[in-house]
């Protein structure tokens, strides 16, 4: 025997806006657009995560810079464009 549960629930108004505009595009019930977005969203809930492969970048040697020293900003900028973008 299938049961239903009556419950109230507070949103926040951009969820409300979004099962609102799902309702609209479906052409559903309000209640089988919350209903559906639940079930989808306890399963992927209960799913473990998965592993990321870790991405790496290759480090490679630019040389020497050009204009010496770029721990200060304001100086590096200087050199470069000269005095005119302070």
């Amino acid at each position: 025997m299938l049961r239903c549960m009556r419950t109230t629930l507070s949103l926040d108004d951009d969820v409300a806006a979004d099962l609102e505009r799902l309702r609209r595009e479906r052409q559903a019930t309000y209640k089988e657009v919350v209903n559906q977005a639940l079930r989808l969203g306890l399963r992927q809930l209960a799913t473990p995560a998965r592993r990321r492969t870790r991405f790496q970048t290759q480090a490679i040697d630019l040389g020497a810079s050009r204009i010496g020293s770029l721990d200060d900003v304001a100086e590096a900028l200087a050199l470069a464009e000269g005095e005119a973008f302070r």
